[in-house]
Formats: C-alpha cells, structure tokens, sequence
C-alpha cells in the first residue's frame, strides 16, 4: 500500500534552506570547481543505489546534468557562468546536511528540495546543456562519430556559442522567480540516451 502526502514549504522554510545554501557557497569558496562536483557526484551516486521516494528520483537527473556541465570541456561555460553553476553544487557538497543522508527514506529529501531550488535558478542553463547535448549527441549520429570522444570542431563550437548566448539573453530578461513555486522544469524523455559526461559519477 503506497501512501500519498503533498509537501508545501512555506517563504519561511525556503528561507530556511537559502540561509543553509549560502553557508554551503561560502564553504567551497576557493575550491576547484572539480572538487566540488566530485562531490556532489558522489552523493548523486549514493543517491541512486540507496531507496529513494520518486520526488526525490525524479530529480536526480537536474544534479546529474548539473554536474556534467562542470565536467564536460566541450561545453566550455564562461567563468561567470560556470561559477553559477559551482555555486548551486555546493549544498550537495557540504557534508551538513539539513537531513543526514543516512535516514532511511528521508534522507535525500532536503537535497532533492536544494535540487529544486538549484534547477530554478539555473533553468536557462539547464535548458542550453540540454539543447547542446542533444545536438551533439544528433550531429555525431549523422556524421558517424563518437559524442564521448569527439575533441573541438567548429560545428560544435558554434553551436555552443549560440547557446550560451541565448543562455545570457534569457536571463538578463528573466525578474527573477524566487523560491515560491515549483520549477516546473520537464525532463525531456528522448534525453536519457543523449551522451554526457559522467566523469565525476564513478
């Protein structure tokens, strides 16, 4: 028998979790962005093999993908861009969890909330890696090549560029969404045989 419960986090509890996401960026500061995203891959890691409730394994993926920006060259964020990035990865590297991930059940359920909170702010990003992923994964299809061994080619190149403009150009006319609504964010089904890099993931 499967129980159903809504979770409703007030402004208050998500204040809550914004206070514990800054104390995690200002913990990394210094780091290599490596670091911090073999971190965060290891609990990605731990949190597929341990037996987690859907909303949590629903969201695995938004960590997934964000830790393979970090560890994907071709993909090449700007330092600014790629500091975002970092710093949404840190709560997922603090070992001070607001839950320890050792409780049974609940235990990934405050990073499956940061993952939410992360995939809000990072939503244009999220969407470009996506979109870049998807045409390499397309043109190397067609052009009888590897994605995972494919180094720079200008056709790639381009691509990224146009990307991560249209990446800045949504953002500067984004207001801003907060911390009140879920992300709304769909994974796209036809993704989960794109290639990216999970280096950090082993």
């Amino acid at each position: 028998m499967s129980l159903t419960l809504t979770l409703t986090l007030t402004d208050r509890d998500l204040e809550h979790f914004a206070r514990a996401i800054d104390s995690a960026r200002a913990g990394i500061a210094g780091k290599p962005p490596a670091e911090v995203a073999q971190a965060a891959g290891a609990l990605l890691a731990r949190a597929k093999a341990a037996a987690v409730p859907d909303f949590v394994a629903e969201r695995l993926g938004l960590l997934e993908t964000l830790v393979a920006m970090i560890g994907d060259t071709a993909w090449s964020l700007p330092a600014a861009d790629l500091e975002r990035v970092v710093g949404a990865l840190a709560y997922f590297s603090d070992p001070r969890d607001l839950v320890p991930d050792s409780v049974p059940v609940l235990g990934f359920l405050d990073d499956a909330i940061a993952i939410e909170l992360a995939a809000r702010e990072l939503r244009h990003e999220i969407e470009a890696y996506d979109d870049f992923c998807e045409f390499r994964q397309r043109e190397a299809n067609r052009r009888g090549l590897d994605p995972a061994k494919l180094g720079p080619t200008d056709w790639l190149d381009a691509r990224r560029s146009e990307l991560h403009e249209r990446m800045h150009q949504r953002r500067q006319r984004d207001p801003g969404v907060g911390y009140g609504a879920s992300s709304g964010y769909g994974r796209r089904s036809y993704l989960a045989n794109v290639w990216r890099p999970s280096t950090y993931l082993r």
